[in-house]
């Protein structure tokens, strides 16, 4: 989440799948896009041998760091430090700003702004990152390093990297940061294991949505047991706004509208938010990223879409699904990508086209087998 350049690239939102309504049987998980597959033991060596090469490795979060990214780049750059690894931890944005409600996360004091991570980084690992445009400032660096390592599990990666560790099943980038420290014989600590968890809930919107399995309650419980005070971290990610928020949220809802034809029927409510508001509550932009969970839970919606304006006028969309469309697909169709229940896209186009074509995508996509 949080900022700020001009953003040519797709916005793809911090993930989960939301669980179907009670009563209806939970959709089925969409199947990874056909040219990703899961780590093979090969990819997990290959990573390993790179890291252990490595003098200094530079951890990179996407711009407008969610928990997951920022999350899981602290956790693996924490693990680092403790093996005599010299690292740096940053994310693309400018200025450069963690969100308030991740303030609380260990380890911030490896982070560095942009100007000094390496020209030309020995290794660069990316977390969470589903478009190399999504470093934002940093893109060019990684693009330049010697080897650049991809850990995500967006089923939207196109693939980028010299090494990869995507799982488009995982539910989160953090599951697939403690399988590496795992292999690297590294424990979890109470600072590592905040992070990771922080990571986890983060994506799985604590541990409500479909892609939680009951591996990942095992290692929510393996998190809580390293001394992970899951209440406060609940707090903090969920439970504590701003008075300004509040009122953007207000008028945000005061806006929106619901189109219950669209999406073949199953409904649209959207909204947005003018950069007007932002700057008369003081809000900064990474505090509104979760607003999308709020208008989602209209229950004659399947899908929920928010605009979000940025001061250039460039609207940054997320979407979500209830299981029945794949938002992923819709937003692919706009320049975008992400999950299927939980995608993203940039537009220029102004709110009233914006709307029109994303309603297009969804009203466009075949009825599931379900229907």
């Amino acid at each position: 989440m949080p900022g700020r350049q001009e953003h040519l690239a797709p916005r793809v939102e911090p993930t989960g799948t939301p669980t179907a309504a009670v009563g209806v049987p939970a959709p089925a998980l969409p199947a990874p896009r056909a040219e990703l597959r899961r780590p093979s033991e090969a990819d997990w060596q290959a990573v390993l041998d790179a890291i252990g090469r490595a003098a200094s490795v530079d951890l990179l979060a996407h711009v407008l760091p969610d928990g997951d990214a920022l999350g899981s780049a602290l956790a693996f750059g924490l693990a680092l430090r403790q093996r005599g690894v010299e690292v740096r931890v940053s994310f693309g944005d400018d200025p450069q700003v963690v969100p308030a409600s991740l303030s609380f996360l260990p380890g911030q004091e490896l982070i560095v702004p942009c100007a000094q991570v390496p020209e030309r980084p020995e290794l660069m690992i990316s977390f969470d990152v589903a478009d190399a445009r999504r470093l934002g400032l940093l893109q060019a660096k990684a693009e330049s390093a010697r080897e650049l390592v991809v850990v995500d599990h967006h089923t939207s990666n196109a693939g980028f990297g010299t090494l990869r560790l995507i799982d488009p099943l995982a539910p989160a980038t953090a599951v697939l940061v403690d399988e590496l420290l795992r292999r690297l014989g590294v424990p979890l600590d109470e600072q590592i294991a905040t992070c990771l968890y922080a990571g986890v809930a983060s994506d799985t919107g604590s541990f409500r949505y479909a892609a939680t399995t009951a591996a990942t309650h095992e290692f929510a419980s393996r998190l809580l047991a390293a001394g992970v005070r899951h209440d406060a971290i609940s707090r903090r990610l969920w439970d504590t706004q701003s008075f300004g928020y509040l009122k953007v949220l207000a008028a945000a809802l005061e806006r929106a509208e619901l189109e219950p034809q669209a999406a073949g029927g199953r409904g649209l409510v959207w909204t947005w938010v003018p950069w007007a508001d932002l700057l008369a509550h003081g809000v900064p932009p990474e505090q509104i990223e979760g607003l999308i969970d709020t208008v989602r839970k209209a229950a004659e919606a399947e899908v929920a879409l928010v605009l979000k304006e940025d001061p250039d006028g460039t609207l940054r969309g997320s979407s979500r699904a209830s299981g029945a469309v794949d938002v992923a697909a819709a937003c692919a169709a706009l320049g975008g990508g992400g999950h299927a229940y939980a995608a993203g896209f940039t537009s220029h186009q102004g709110v009233p086209a914006t709307v029109a074509a994303f309603r297009a995508a969804i009203d466009a996509q075949p009825a599931p087998i379900s229907d």
